[in-house]
C-alpha cells in the first residue's frame, strides 16, 4: 500500500516541478541563450511605427536607427526587427509590395538600394547574438557598384576612378556603355517582374550586437563595419543594453509569496518521502511508524488534541443552561435527609449506651 502511494506521489511531484521549467514558445525578436540560459529582447530596441505622424509613446524615436558609412560613399537605415518607418519608394529591383517590409536600405543618388527584408529569428552563433536580412536589392550590376568615397566628394572622382578601371576607353564611350548597361538592367528587371522565377544573388545584412553597461549610453548605438568585395554582404555592430540579456520576465507568473510556497512543498515532499523510504528500509518500520519523527509527532498530536477538549470544556461551562424542572434546586432537601438520619443515629446510640 505504502509503496503504492511513493510510486503515485513520486510522478505527480516531478510533473508539478516540471511545469515551472517549460516554457512557452518566445514571441518574436527573443531568443535564450544556448550557454547561460540569458533571456534577450530586442523589441526593446525596434523603432515603433509612428501614429500620425507622432511617436505612440513619449519616448519612441521618431526615425530608424542610422549608421554612418564614411569612407564607403553614403549612410545606411536600419531597423531591429521591424520594417524601417521612412516611407521609401523605387527601390532598386524590389517588388513594390515587399517595399514596406524592408529593414535596412541606403542612398546613392537618386537610387534606394535594399539590404535587406524584415527577420525577427535573432540566432547565436557561437556567443555572438547575431540578426540577419536577406532579400534585398540584386548584388551584381552596374547601379550597386560605385567607388569608395568620402561623402560630399564631387564627382571628379567617379571620373577618375573610371578612367583607372579603364586606360584604353574615352569618357564618352565609357558614358555609352553605361547609359547601355543600365537600359539593359532596367529591361532586365521589368522581364523578371514580369513573372520569372528570380535567381539573382541579393544584398544582406548581418548586424551583430554588443552589450552596452554604460546607464548613460543611449539604448543603442549602430556602427557600419564594411562590405563584401562584391558589395552583396553588409556588416553592422550594434551596442545595446538589450543585448546584455536578463531574465524572462513574462514568464514570473509567481511572486515572492508563491516561489516561496512552491520551494516549501518540495522540501515538504522530500522530507516525507524520505523520511518514509529510511524508516521502511533501514528501520524495518510499517504502519504509522514509517513516518519519520513518528514519535514526535504523535507527541504533538497528542498535546493538540487535549488543547481542544481543555478548550471546548472551557467554553462548554460559558453556555447558558436551560432552566426547567429537571434543574429545580434539590440541594436543601438532600441536607435535611441527611440532618434527619443524624439525629436518629445519635439518638439510637444514646438508647444503646443507657442500656
Amino acid at each position: 500500500m505504502r509503496s503504492t502511494f511513493l510510486s503515485v506521489l513520486l510522478p505527480v511531484l516531478l510533473s508539478s516541478t516540471s511545469v515551472f521549467a517549460n516554457s512557452e514558445p518566445p514571441k518574436p525578436c527573443t531568443i535564450f541563450s544556448p550557454f547561460t540560459g540569458a533571456y534577450y529582447d530586442l523589441n526593446t530596441i525596434a523603432v515603433q511605427p509612428l501614429v500620425d505622424h507622432k511617436p505612440a509613446h513619449k519616448d519612441d524615436r521618431t526615425e530608424s536607427w542610422h549608421a554612418r558609412g564614411y569612407d564607403y560613399g553614403t549612410n545606411f537605415t536600419v531597423n531591429f526587427c521591424r520594417p524601417v518607418i521612412e516611407d521609401i519608394s523605387d527601390v532598386v529591383d524590389v517588388d513594390a509590395s515587399l517595399w514596406k517590409n524592408i529593414s535596412a536600405y541606403y542612398k546613392f543618388g537618386e537610387k534606394t538600394f535594399s539590404i535587406g527584408q524584415q527577420s525577427s529569428e535573432p540566432v547565436f552563433r557561437g556567443r555572438k547574438l547575431v540578426l540577419n536580412y536577406t532579400g534585398g536589392s540584386p548584388c551584381d550590376g552596374p547601379l550597386t557598384k560605385f567607388p569608395r568615397k568620402l561623402i560630399g566628394d564631387d564627382d571628379d572622382d567617379h571620373k577618375k576612378d573610371d578612367d583607372d578601371d579603364d586606360h584604353k576607353k574615352d569618357d564618352d564611350h565609357e558614358k555609352d556603355d553605361k547609359d547601355e548597361d543600365d537600359n539593359k538592367k532596367d529591361d532586365d528587371r521589368k522581364h523578371d517582374n514580369g513573372g520569372k522565377k528570380d535567381n539573382k544573388r541579393r544584398k544582406s545584412s548581418i548586424i551583430s550586437f554588443l552589450c552596452e553597461r554604460d546607464s548613460l549610453a543611449p539604448s543603442a548605438h549602430l556602427s557600419f563595419i564594411g562590405a563584401s568585395e562584391d558589395e552583396c554582404t553588409y556588416f553592422f555592430e550594434a551596442k545595446a543594453k538589450a543585448a546584455c540579456g536578463g531574465v524572462n520576465e513574462t514568464q514570473q507568473s509567481l511572486g515572492p509569496g508563491g516561489v516561496f510556497g512552491v520551494i516549501a512543498l518540495i522540501a515538504a515532499a522530500v522530507y516525507l518521502i524520505g523520511g518514509i523510504a529510511y524508516q521502511r528500509t533501514v528501520m524495518h518500520q510499517r504502519g504509522w511508524r514509517q513516518l519519520p519523527n513518528y514519535s514526535t509527532w504523535a507527541g504533538i498530536g497528542n498535546f493538540l488534541w487535549e488543547v481542544v477538549i481543555i478548550l471546548t470544556s472551557s467554553c462548554s461551562r460559558l453556555l447558558p443552561r436551560r432552566q426547567g424542572y429537571n434543574q429545580l434546586p434539590t440541594h436543601s432537601r438532600s441536607r435535611s435527609s441527611r440532618a434527619e438520619d443524624e439525629n436518629r443515629l445519635i439518638d439510637q446510640l444514646d438508647e444503646e449506651w443507657d442500656d
